[in-house]
Parts: structure tokens; sequence; C-alpha cells
């Protein structure tokens, strides 16, 4: 990252991020400041607490500076109760996994900065490493098929990352060291500034460490900028965000090179970097009843990739750009009691990459197309919501290398729908349900190494139900939900066939089917316990397979912590998660001897406080369990998960 680039950036913005809704939720957020509550995800537009999503789970900047936790990706395992398995590269970035998506999670899943979609069009995470943790005002997680809003991928949920928006305030803002084993040392900066009609933000982020596996060492810089002009009527602004990641790739193991040493690699030279960067323009109007908004946002994405075979190089290098655009329009009324919001909305998005390597020259697009709408109606204590979306999809290949199975061309058409409903018996208790239908799309690595040569997969449908239920107030609170896709054409990496690497595939008809609870209570005025809980039976329903589970898919999840905060400087965090057995990858016969074990492990952050300045103790996995969550085959291919790091943090607040 040049020093002209953060020079430039520093000129243009040097305080509070901007968002598309970005506010906390009532009460005070840790920077001070008094912020409205706001909520974002239901109808892509700020909406009141009357109107907000039902059974959504919310994690504030308070929660997250309580806890301790100093990426967003952990944020959202630990304190949001989804559940994650480690990467192939053993970076921060987990493989998140809502309503037990297995190893093709991530692209059954949404992720949002500020209602921009940073899912990637690639069969890889997104990378919310890069999110500086100290600009999140709130994450809010919506569990379940979500597709008439958020398109493609959006059948297990979607994740709204809601940066930090301050009115007229003075300059505030962070300073953060952090020391810890492995070499892990890590500074960060956040300042915001608000004034008459602007907000102004600058996040600097520069973090390495070792990792617990060899080979593993991992160096990241962020740097992140925004501003923001508002009024009553509207409001505009810019949004700038430069990542830059290197890594090592430690490689897989055996089982019993694994219960040898988890530490160790047979890949001591393999390794990767990944350049980003996103710049969006936003825009919100209001007129009357009606508000329209859009966002305009382009990134480009540049993987560089270095595999040894023995001591001999193979490179390959992946650029890739993307852009959206997001006009939408609402109109909101109200009369005797009854409030109705319509929402209607277009989608655009043009995709490219190029890659170089002895074994690829591809050039890909993708272009999609989208028309949706949604009308939720309240009346007293009731609500409906119902919607649709139409989307187009145009795929191109091409790859002169001799024996590439990467060209085609296709136009895929996809239709997405959507019920729901939630009445509120009393104040405390409310009943909800939701059924429609989602869908996800192949991308291009997705359509690349597939069963018939040159020859797209199809598209995967999921007809989706949710009931669910939720009881209590801001102070004791449980949501419970049934939800069940029922899948066609699920589009899978499968890794157990005669391919040198696998291959991806379209299955037989699949089915996911679970509970999940989410609890909140206040034990005192210091002490709040937080708990989340899971069970899902993921199987085959026809087909060569029928009735086996599928795989890498834990039956039973079960996450807690408790908060202690007395008020006189002084904090603490425990928690824990269990994570029960799971089929080995690619044993989709079920015919593998063993299993993936179960695993627990127990995390813990102690702080004070003095004036401005925090001082923190804090330590992951502190039992030091060797486990691992991650594996494509039986008994191999395995990526350890971290054992024990404890790390210290001193952080001054202005």
């Amino acid at each position: 990252m040049s020093l002209a680039i953060i020079s430039a950036l520093a000129s243009l913005t040097c305080a509070s991020a901007f968002a598309q809704t970005s506010q906390t939720t009532s009460g005070t957020d840790n920077t001070g400041s008094d912020v409205a509550p706001v909520v974002i995800i239901g109808s892509r537009f700020p909406s009141s607490p009357d109107l907000a999503p039902i059974g959504a789970t919310v994690i504030t900047a308070t929660d997250i500076r309580n806890a301790g936790v100093d990426n967003v990706n952990e944020a959202i395992r630990k304190l949001g109760g989804v559940y994650g398995r480690q990467n192939l590269y053993g970076t921060a970035d987990f493989d998140l996994d809502m309503n037990g998506f297995g190893a093709d999670s991530a692209n059954n899943l949404v992720i949002l900065l500020d209602g921009v979609r940073i899912s990637e069009s690639e069969q890889s995470v997104a990378l919310l490493s890069s999110i500086p943790i100290d600009s999140v005002a709130r994450i809010e997680i919506m569990r379940g098929g979500s597709s008439v809003l958020y398109g493609d991928g959006a059948t297990g949920g979607v994740i709204q990352i809601i940066t930090k928006q301050l009115g007229p305030t003075p300059l505030t803002g962070s300073i953060t060291t952090e020391l810890g084993q492995f070499k892990d040392r890590a500074g960060r900066a956040y300042l915001s500034q608000g004034g008459d009609g602007f907000n102004l933000s600058l996040n600097v982020n520069d973090q390495k460490s070792d990792n617990y596996r060899v080979n593993n060492a991992v160096t990241q810089q962020n740097l992140g900028g925004a501003a923001t002009w508002y009024s009553d009527a509207g409001r505009i602004g810019l949004r700038i965000d430069i990542a830059r990641q290197d890594s090592g790739f430690a490689g897989s193991l055996t089982l019993a090179q694994f219960q040898q040493d988890p530490r160790q690699t047979f890949t001591p030279y393999d390794n990767g970097s990944i350049a980003t960067d996103r710049y969006t323009a936003f825009g919100e109007y209001n007129f009357g009843a009606w508000q329209v908004a859009a966002e305009l946002s382009t990134r480009e994405r540049t993987s560089d990739v270095t595999f040894f075979n023995g001591t001999v190089p193979s490179p390959s290098s992946f650029t890739g750009r993307q852009t959206e655009f997001t006009p939408r329009l609402r109109n909101i009324t109200g009369v005797d009691g009854m409030r109705n919001e319509f929402v209607i909305g277009l989608d655009f998005m043009d995709w490219n990459r190029q890659s170089e390597g002895s074994y690829s020259q591809d050039y890909a697009t993708q272009k999609s197309r989208a028309i949706y709408f949604r009308d939720e109606m309240k009346i007293d204590q009731a609500r409906i919501a119902f919607g649709a979306r139409r989307e187009v999809f145009d795929k191109t290949s091409t790859d002169p290398v001799a024996f590439s199975q990467d060209n085609y061309t296709v136009v895929q058409g996809v239709n997405a729908w959507e019920v729901q409903g939630s009445y509120a018996f009393a104040p405390v208790v409310n009943v909800f349900a939701n059924v429609g239908q989602s869908y996800r799309v192949a991308n291009v690595d997705d359509n690349s190494e597939t069963t018939v040569p040159n020859t797209p997969l199809l598209p995967q449908l999921s007809h989706d139900l949710e009931l669910g239920t939720t009881l209590g107030d801001a102070n004791q609170q449980l949501i419970a939900r049934f939800f069940r896709h029922d899948i066609t054409n699920e589009i899978y990496y499968f890794t157990n066939v005669s391919f040198p690497y696998g291959t991806n595939m379209n299955l037989d008809p699949t089915k996911r089917q679970g509970i999940a609870l989410d609890a909140k209570y206040r034990l005192s005025k210091e002490f709040r316990l937080t708990a989340q809980a899971q069970h899902v039976d993921a199987v085959f329903t026809a087909g060569v397979n029928d009735g086996k589970e599928l795989v890498l898919v834990p039956k039973n999840t079960v996450s807690a912590h408790l908060n202690w905060v007395p008020g006189n400087g002084q904090n603490a965090y425990i928690g824990g998660q269990w994570v029960d057995k799971q089929r080995y990858g690619g044993d989709f016969s079920n015919t593998c001897a063993a299993m993936i074990p179960s695993h627990a492990t127990l995390d813990a952050r102690y702080s004070q406080t003095v004036g401005a300045w925090e001082l923190a103790v804090a330590g992951s996995n502190l039992t030091n369990k060797q486990y691992f969550s991650n594996s494509f085959s039986c008994m191999g291919s395995i990526y350890p998960d971290d054992g024990r790091q404890m790390k210290v943090t001193l952080r001054y607040s202005f």
C-alpha cells in the first residue's frame, strides 16, 4: 500500500464511517455518542423498529467491545452463534455456515457492507477481516432464504455489516496495539469527525502473525475512509476500502500426521496474496412518502498464488473486476392503524476475471440483471409481506489452453418469491412464518471441471420454510426457529471422484431441516448471558445416496458467553462452543469408518479501563484443544484449527 494512496485518502477523509443505515441500537455506542435505533435488512432501506426484520440477531458495537473480538468474522461466530470452519489458508476469514450448507456454505450466504454485496462471484470467502472492527456500528444476521431482496446465494441467510455514522460530533477515535503468541502484533487506528451536514472517517489497520501452523504467517493491511453529506432530504457520499493480504499456505494433513503434530506442514513454500480495492458512491433522497436510494460500487481484486512441486514453483494470477448498481424506490403510507411499505428495485452486476497460469488462461464474464418488489403491511399486531424477484445471468468463459474444459456461453434465468407473516399476541410474545423460493447460480469456479466438459451447471433452487417465535424483551429473550430447505440441483464441489482435484456437480435432491435457538438473559445489572444452539439434519432425499447424510455438517452446535460489566472500568468475558461430530468431506455414501470428532473450545478476556486507556488480556482455545473442522477425504486432507493463543491489547480512546 503506497504512501501516496494513504496521503490522498487521508486528505479526503479524516473521521465517522458512512453507512446506508449505519447507526447502532438505541443507547450508547463505544464512542460514547447517543444514536437512534435504525434497522436496515428488512427492506434494504432504513426501517423503524416496528418493521424490523423478524427473528434477526443483532450484534452491537458495545457487544463487540465487551467481548474484545478484533475482527468481524470472529464477532459473527462468537457473538452471533454462526458456525464457522477454518478456511484452507488458515487466515481469520473462517467459512461461515448458516443452516448447515457444509463445504459450500460461503456460496449459500450473502454478506453486505453498508448495503453493498461483498460476497465473491468465485469459490472464495468474503474477506471480512479487511473491515476495521472499530468502524462497525452493528452486525445484523438474518437466517433463511432471502433471495427476493438479495438475490443469488441468499438461501442460508444474509449478514449485514453496518458501519458507524454519527451526527455533529468533535474529533473522536481510538488507537489500539496488540501483542500475542506466534509473533502476533497489530496496530489499528479509527478517527471520526461529524460536522454540520457532513461526516468523515478514516480507518487504518496493520497486522502480522506467524499463526499456529508452520508456513501460515499472515500479513494484512487495510485502509478505509468515507465522506458523507446529509440533510433532511437525504444524503450522498463516497467510501473507499483498500486491503492487502499475504499468507503462507500450510496445506493439509492426513489423520496420522495431524495426530503426530497438527502444526507441521508438507508445503513449506506455498504462498499467496490478495489485493482488493473497492470504491462506492451512494445516495438517498426523500420526497414526501417516497424515498429513492442507490449504490454504485466498483471492486478490483487480484489474487496471486504459487504452489510448489518440490522446489519447482507453479505461479498463477487471477484479476477480477466487479461493478454493482442498485437503484430502488420505497413508498410508506399509513392510515387508521395500518402501515404499508412497498419497495421496488433493480440490481445490476457486471463481473469479469482473467486467469494467468500454466494450466489456465481463462477469461470469464458474468452479467446479471434483476428486478424485484416487496410489499409489507402492518395492521395493529399483525404483519404480512410478500415479494418476488426475476434475475437473468449471462455468462461466458473462454480458455485457449488445449486441455481446457471451461469454454461456454449460457444465459440462465431464475425466480425467487416469499410470503412472510407475524403476529404479536402480547408485547413479549410474537410468532412468525416464512415460505418461499431462493436460488444460487454456478459461478466461474463452479463451472470449471464439471462432470460434462464445457457445460455449465444448472441453477440451484431451494424451497424454504421457517416457523418461529420470539419471547421476551430486551433483558431476556428467546428466539426459536424451525427451518427447512428442499433443494434441487444443489451446486457442490465433490472431491472423492476420479478427477485429479475433484469435480463440480449438481447433486441429487437434498434437504436441510432443523431447529435453532438464540437466547439472551440479563442475570443482573452486571451479568449478561447469551447462548445459541442449532440442530440440523442434512440428507439426500433421492438418488443413489437417498437417506445418506451430507458431509461437513455438524448435527448439533452450541455456543454461550457470559459478560461481566460492573461499571467500574472492569470488563470480563468468558465464552465456549461445542460442535458435534460430522462426516468427512467426500463421504456422500457414508462409508468412511470414522467421522470428524466433536470438539469444545473456551475463550476468555479481562480488561481494565482507566481514563482514556484500556488494557486487556485475552485467550482463545484456552484448553489448547487439538481439533479440526475441515477435511476433504476420509481421514485425510485435514486442515487443523488453531491451538491456544494469548494476547495483550492496549487501547487509547479520545
